[in-house]
């Protein structure tokens, strides 16, 4: 019998009552022995009842065990900066304290157990065995929980994660949705305990397409109330194609940003770009075309787009170059004026 076992069900004859053990110091070693078997016996009829669960902990290799796709944190988006604080705390306790939840895996030679709660943990002690730390194991209890559990305490660790995103529990609820609840949006808040108003707000959140989303820093920078006016404004056929297209270019601008190491735009940035794009493009624009004092064409504004401003500097003006700076500075300033403009 595994040491811990033996300590547990020591811990239960001892509960079973003190008011025994006097008696049985003083009685005769057959009717001590006697005793102890039927408080054992009693012990054991508890644990297969249910009325006393054990709870066995388990050191993994986390090379063994896979992540379960019905959690609602992304595997892929952890770092090793956004699970510092982690990995500086199992060093210093010497080991992971708090286990994960794990189910057993049947039928799969790759893995033995899949994780329901503690994908953190799981990431964390996996880059800890590769770097300087190769003895390290992940800490696991065992539970037998169908997927609809499953999901259930997940999300309920999930609630308490400042680090998982709206976006990405907004996503989760929606596969949920459909793999354990029928689709039915009642049913699901009434088991989650959550609000039919608010859980149909994130189900909304969660239809938001993958170009969009790319237009942020990062998925974290989705947040529910300001993601929630987004999916809503897609719905409108007329505005989608002019939010896609805004998005397509701020998307293309942060990944440029993040290669030159240089800020991203945040988030409230983005969302008022991509809730603007529909009225900016419908608004009636007035052409450019700048002239010298004496009435000639000296500069027109040829074309403006998502990909930058053409200007055409016409020949035979009579001016220098510095007029046709001065120029060309004037014509952009117009066009911000009008929202066109390079900057935004």
């Amino acid at each position: 019998m595994a040491r811990k076992q033996s300590e547990y069900l020591s811990a239960l004859l001892a509960d079973e009552g003190e008011a025994a053990v006097a008696p049985m110091r003083e009685a005769p070693p057959e009717r001590a022995r006697a005793t102890t078997l039927l408080g054992r016996e009693s012990a054991l009829a508890r644990v297969a009842s249910g009325e006393v669960r054990q709870v066995t902990q388990l050191l993994l290799d986390p090379a063994r065990v896979r992540i379960w796709p019905g959690n609602a944190r992304s595997y892929a988006h952890l770092t090793e900066d956004n699970c510092r604080e982690l990995i500086d705390s199992i060093i210093a306790e010497g080991g992971q304290k708090v286990p994960a939840v794990v189910r057993r895996v049947e039928g799969d030679p790759d893995f033995d157990y899949e994780v329901i709660a503690g994908t953190r943990r799981h990431w964390s002690i996996s880059w800890l065995r590769v770097h300087s730390y190769p003895d390290l194991h992940f800490v696991a209890q065992v539970a037998q929980l169908d997927d609809e559990a499953a999901f259930r305490l997940a999300d309920l660790e999930n609630r308490a994660r400042a680090d998982v995103s709206d976006l990405e529990r907004a996503r989760n609820y929606l596969d949920a949705l459909k793999a354990h609840y029928g689709n039915h949006q009642t049913r699901m808040a009434e088991r989650l305990k959550l609000s039919k108003g608010w859980l149909s707000k994130m189900l909304k959140v969660a239809t938001l397409p993958d170009p969009v989303v790319a237009a942020f820093a990062s998925p974290f920078d989705v947040q529910l109330k300001p993601g929630y006016a987004l999916a809503q404004a897609l719905d409108d056929r007329t505005a989608k194609p002019a939010i896609l297209a805004e998005a397509q270019v701020l998307a293309a601008m942060q990944a440029e940003a993040r290669e030159r190491g240089a800020p991203t735009m945040p988030a409230a940035d983005v969302m008022r770009r991509l809730l603007a794009a529909p009225k900016t493009q419908s608004e009636p624009v007035q052409p450019i075309v700048l002239t010298t004092p004496y009435g000639r064409e000296m500069l027109t504004v040829q074309l403006v787009n998502r990909q930058g401003v053409t200007l055409r500097l016409h020949a035979g003006a009579g001016l220098g170059i510095d007029d046709y700076i001065v120029a060309v500075r004037n014509a952009l300033e117009m066009l911000e004026q009008q929202n066109r403009g390079i900057q935004r």
